[in-house]
């Protein structure tokens, strides 16, 4: 067959899709097969051939040579067989051209859906082939869709996926964004590639850097570490093989131009840029940073580090919600236990105290034991013989007694912190089964008529006061009446104390008067009937 177009057509489609020609000429030549065979049967024994020259697919059937046919589809009599070749013989295979126009409508459809299927699978052959050397770096997209919470990103060819959990919090995107994101993996599926995007990675961190920061790309200045909590905050740690150049000034940049690009890009994520160290320590201390460190002890096997800061730099040390040091941790690759200057004296106190307290311990041997690092009864009794064996002073015996000793006295703290523990739930549930004694009723009853009486009694003590004081009013008065003047001057004046008696006197008279009325009224007989009758209903 002949397609006068058909060259051009395989180009133009494996430039537009990234498809490689032999693929699509591979796609060609077995679509022609199926539709052969959809016509003429699976047994038919075609070859499918195509020329880059001409551009021409040529379709061959071929047929074996033999002295009585059995299957003409597969078998062609000598005689035939000289009729298209005269040198042939028995055993031959002779191939004739077949006419494609013959194939039908049916075998066409059959073409064209092998076609467009061949050419489906190469072409997430090529997107897997493109994205799969570019993973590990960032790349621009478009937001073209949401699907529940994930983000679809349109990556030209094809589309990336930035999952919810490698989203920055707090950022949103709409359809028609730009983005820039991490390519953190590339899946081949039966779907089609899967690209995973990221934008809280640490690696999108430092690519971001080694974009602004020419020194990084140039191999001048290199990224040891790096974490972060996205949206939030993230720690590198750079390094420089020039002395000259300073590795946290140049990723600074002039007034901070070239961290503020990254702080942008990251939506306000605050960055520190700590220098790197070989020493552990060294680069522990700087991972805290601003916190001032007053001790570091080494764990090498179990790769921790204790760190000891004053009391007031702890805060800062942690930071809010123990930000600090998780970050410092994470970049270091060392296991952090910050303490306090004071809870460590204590601890090393108390585990001093518990090593004195063994039998047989002395002052002496407990310094020797605190100069090779044995600071607690816990770590004697952890440890080997041939370690105690480095104190100075010390015996096989004597080590391996003094292991006996410390692992007994862990056992008996052990026991009688159970035994407490026992003791304090016991009474916990007695209390509880015993519970509150409830208040009698006769006594709640009780309590209003006592406090009536009282309120009675305290009325009528102060009624006779009253009258004791009004007494002795009158008996002064009285007594005051009978006495003569002292002398002739003052016989016509009155005294200013008689007028305060005599006000005194005219309020209680007049107190007296009335009172003398109301009996009175009270004891006069009505005028009549009706007057008796309401007087009865007043008095009920």
């Amino acid at each position: 067959m002949f397609v006068a177009d058909i060259k051009r057509v395989v180009e133009q489609v494996s430039r537009d899709k990234g498809i490689d020609r032999e693929v699509l000429i591979s796609a060609l030549e077995e679509a022609l097969k199926s539709a052969a065979r959809k016509k003429f049967g699976s047994r038919i024994d075609i070859e499918v051939q195509y020329s880059d020259e001409t551009g021409e697919i040529e379709v061959f059937q071929f047929k074996d040579v033999v002295e009585e046919v059995e299957d003409p589809t597969l078998e062609v009599s000598l005689e035939e067989g000289r009729k298209l070749d005269a040198e042939c013989e028995i055993g031959d295979s002779l191939g004739t051209k077949m006419d494609t126009s013959t194939f039908g409508r049916i075998a066409a459809q059959s073409a064209k859906q092998v076609i467009i299927q061949k050419m489906k699978d190469a072409e997430k052959d090529a997107v897997y082939a493109n994205f799969i050397d570019r993973k590990g770096e960032i790349i621009n997209g478009i937001v073209q869709r949401m699907d529940r919470g994930d983000i679809i990103v349109n990556l030209g060819h094809t589309e990336g996926a930035l999952p919810v959990r490698e989203q920055v919090p707090r950022e949103g995107y709409r359809r028609g964004d730009r983005i820039r994101a991490y390519i953190m993996d590339v899946l081949h599926e039966s779907r089609g590639p899967q690209i995973i995007l990221s934008r809280a990675h640490p690696e999108f961190l430092v690519l971001l850097f080694k974009t602004e920061v020419p020194e990084i790309s140039e191999g001048i200045v290199s990224i040891m570490g790096a974490a972060r909590e996205p949206g939030v905050r993230a720690k590198i740690a750079v390094s420089s093989n020039n002395s000259d150049i300073d590795p946290v000034g140049a990723c600074v940049g002039m007034k901070g131009s070239r961290v503020q690009n990254v702080v942008q890009e990251l939506r306000g994520e605050k960055i520190d840029i700590i220098p790197w160290h070989v020493d552990a320590a060294k680069y522990v201390c700087n991972a805290l940073a601003p916190a001032e460190i007053s001790r570091v002890i080494i764990d090498e096997t179990n790769r921790a580090m204790e760190v000891i800061v004053p009391d007031d730099f702890l805060s800062i040390a942690i930071g809010k919600r123990g930000q600090n040091v998780r970050l410092a941790s994470r970049l270091t690759g060392w296991h952090l236990d910050v303490q306090s200057e004071t809870k460590y004296n204590e601890t090393m106190r108390s585990g001093y105290e518990s090593i004195v307290a063994l039998p047989d311990v002395g002052v002496s041997l407990a310094d020797a034991l605190y100069e090779k690092g044995f600071f607690s009864t816990e770590e004697i009794s952890i440890a080997s013989v041939e370690d105690l064996m480095q104190v100075r002073d010390m015996t096989e015996e004597g080590a391996e007694e003094l292991i006996a000793l410390a692992r007994q006295a862990i056992l008996e703290a052990e026991a009688q912190a159970e035994a407490e523990a026992e003791a304090e739930a016991k009474a916990e549930t007695e209390a509880e089964a015993d519970g509150e004694p409830e208040e009698s009723t006769p006594d709640i009853a009780a309590a209003p008529d006592d406090e009536a009486g009282a309120t009675e009694a305290e009325d009528e003590a102060s009624v006779e006061a009253a009258a004791a004081v009004v007494e002795a009013d009158l008996a002064d008065d009285s007594a005051a009446g009978e006495a003569p003047p002292a002398n002739e001057d003052t016989n016509g004046a009155e005294e200013p104390g008689d007028e305060a008696e005599a006000e005194d006197e005219a309020p209680i008279e007049a107190a007296e008067a009335d009172a003398a009325d109301d009996s009175l009224a009270s004891e006069a007989p009505p005028a009549n009937e009706d007057q008796a009758k309401g007087a009865d209903d007043a008095q009920r």
